[in-house]
């Protein structure tokens, strides 16, 4: 399941809790991103 994160406080937001509302459960904003996960680096020989 993927997990969201607010712009304004940074805290984590399921996506159960945004198919109800698309605001901040802890702040009120609505603008959030969803974080990627870091990738490996592969040296170039």
């Amino acid at each position: 399941m993927a997990t969201y994160k607010c712009f304004g406080c940074n805290k984590r937001v399921s996506a159960e809790y945004l198919r109800k509302r698309v605001r901040c459960p802890y702040c009120g904003s609505k603008m959030l991103f969803k974080p990627r996960a870091t990738g490996t680096k592969v040296k170039a020989r």
